[in-house]
Order: C-alpha cells, then structure tokens, then sequence
C-alpha cells in the first residue's frame, strides 16, 4: 500500500476531490495547513502598500491505495490540480507497512 500526500491550492481541491470521486477513489483525509516552498512566501499589495505573505495557505490530502492503482491516482492528482504556475503543490508517496480497522481488528488493504 501507498499513502499519497499532496499539498495543493485551496481553490483546486473540489477539482481533485470530484476527480478521484469519478475514478472510485474517495476514500481520504483533508487538512488545512499553512507552508513555503522554494519560493519563501509571495509578494502582495493591500491598498498601496506591499507586503511579504511569508506561508501560504493550503490543503493537505492524504489517500492510501493498493500499490498497482498509485501511479494512477497521482496522474488524477497532479492534471486536477495543475494551473500552471508557481505554488500548484507537491505529491508525496510513502509506503503503508500495515493497516488495522479499529472495529473489527482486519488487517491489510482492507476498504482500499
């Protein structure tokens, strides 16, 4: 098993949750997370004067699939979440050792 972690623009979330709903992948877990990458925040103006928005706002998705459909559900990903510009986000991808249903003690792929 693979747990898929993607930072991504807020707005392109509904984008890539409807994207994995329509391939049969809607099983995840959302966070809303600040951060930076390479770039160190972005520039703004407010009325005039500029300011520096040193973390960024964005969401954190985590899904955990069985390791022959990873490849696909991180193409899902990066074309939904794609703009094209500076902060459309990263994908992770970790190995899954194990997985146990906390109400019937089943382990493995179970419900993925």
């Amino acid at each position: 098993m693979k747990m898929i972690k993607a930072m991504i623009r807020p707005e392109k979330f509904e984008d890539i949750k409807g994207a994995l709903d329509a391939a049969g992948f809607g099983a995840m877990t959302i966070f809303d997370v600040e951060g930076r990458g390479v770039q160190k925040g972005i520039k703004q103006q407010y009325r005039g004067a500029e300011y520096i928005v040193d973390l960024i706002p964005k969401r954190e998705l985590e899904i955990v699939v069985a390791d022959d459909v990873a490849e696909k559900v991180i193409e899902i990903i990066r074309k939904a979440a794609y703009t094209g510009k500076i902060g459309d986000g990263l994908i992770f991808v970790l190995p899954v050792e194990d997985a146990i249903r906390v109400r019937t003690g089943e382990r493995g792929s179970i419900g993925i």
